[in-house]
């Protein structure tokens, strides 16, 4: 069976010279990086190397990059640990409606801690408004904590602006660019941020890497003590396969970026017209020009995701439906529910994102093929009975 993966915001295929960068510290090169033999001093020269590439695929010194083991992780580390960080300050926290679960429940964590917590709405595309973000402010709050660019709609915030809104508050201000590094360009200087999550799965690096961004001079309370691994900020033996990984995929992203994200926004703009041409009562979801080049998102009206999922599998194609951490839940998307939605309809999401190896093939293919499967669907659905009963003269 033909086989088609555009489940990019779930994980990439790791790239083939990560992978061989990777192996020898699998096998021969096993030492410890905090080891002072030849075996440990091979492995953080390695590690070292890859914080330095990271670090240059969004302009930080490498002395600022912590390596972490997920997205997650590192966007807890950010949120309580910035937060925990200036305890004489205050206990509020100002989030976006649309965080992902990671940011949401660090925040609900702090909440059972005394901090509150503001949640910014945002638009029917998605977009921050950024006159809520400066209101939610008060003299009590230590961190703003808005994402890049989310990946189930694709929208790409305004950072640059609410981190000046932050920086005339002197406030911190952190961002999930998860979804973003690695896809668009990603500065830390021109973003003005004080801290920023990114992980190597979303741009073909392994797995289980995954890095925090942390500005000189910031403070920040480490989640996981122990001993003097990645100055003090992350505890813990360090994954040196993992972070050579990323570190090498990192590098590639950096040299490809502006093909890759050239060639993937022609397929996703051809989804975004076509899809909707074919398949009547489809709602196109996220920002059109501010929009992540790689993915494009849809709620089906009268059907639900999770049927859809396992239809298009059968036809050996990869999509997502709402984000890849909430997808079995099969609840209703906090983002689409938080861009006006209404429940029936965010049921019916789909997340078509695509990855370096997508071919225009691969897209005729999906337009040719998800059509019918909606006629099917829709054909068991009470919900379209009705609709078509009511529209019947």
């Amino acid at each position: 069976m033909k086989r088609i993966y555009l489940d990019h915001i779930a994980a990439t295929p790791l790239h083939p010279e990560a992978l061989e960068a990777m192996l020898p510290f699998l096998k021969e090169k096993y030492g410890n990086a905090q080891s002072l033999h030849s075996l440990g001093q091979e492995a953080s020269l390695a590690v070292e190397d890859a914080r330095a590439s990271v670090a240059a695929l969004i302009n930080a010194d490498p002395a600022e990059i912590v390596f972490t083991a997920s997205g997650s992780e590192a966007n807890n580390l950010a949120v309580k640990g910035l937060a925990l960080a200036p305890r004489d300050k205050g206990k509020h926290l100002v989030l976006s409606a649309i965080e992902h679960s990671s940011v949401l429940n660090a925040a609900r964590s702090l909440d059972k801690l005394g901090f509150k917590t503001t949640l910014v709405p945002v638009d029917g595309t998605g977009l921050v408004d950024l006159a809520q973000v400066e209101k939610a402010l008060t003299k009590e709050t230590v961190l703003v904590s808005i994402m890049l660019a989310n990946s189930e709609v694709g929208t790409i915030e305004p950072i640059a602006e609410i981190a000046s809104i932050c920086r005339a508050r002197a406030v911190p201000i952190h961002t999930d660019a998860v979804a973003a590094a690695g896809g668009i360009p990603v500065d830390v200087r021109a973003l003005n941020v004080d801290a920023l999550s990114l992980a190597g799965d979303q741009f073909y690096g392994p797995k289980g890497s995954a890095a925090l961004f942390v500005k000189k001079g910031t403070r920040l309370q480490p989640l996981v003590e122990g001993g003097i691994q990645e100055a003090g900020k992350r505890g813990g033996t360090e994954n040196v396969p993992a972070i050579v990984g990323m570190g090498q995929a990192a590098e590639i992203a950096r040299r490809l970026l502006p093909e890759r994200a050239e060639r993937l926004g022609l397929f996703r703009d051809r989804l975004l017209d076509e899809l909707p041409r074919r398949v009547p009562e489809v709602v196109v979801t996220g920002h059109r020009e501010r929009r992540l080049p790689h993915q494009a998102s849809f709620c089906i009206r009268f059907v639900e995701g999770e049927g859809m999922l396992l239809h298009l599998d059968l036809k050996g194609i990869a999509v997502s439906s709402g984000s890849a951490c909430t997808s079995k839940s099969l609840k209703a998307s906090h983002v689409l529910l938080a861009m006006g939605l209404d429940h029936a309809t965010a049921q019916g999401s789909i997340v078509f994102s695509l990855i370096e190896g997508t071919t225009a093939a691969d897209i005729d293919y999906v337009l040719a093929e998800f059509p019918p499967i909606i006629e099917r669907l829709r054909k068991m659905s009470p919900l379209y009975t009705e609709y078509l009963k009511e529209r019947s003269p």
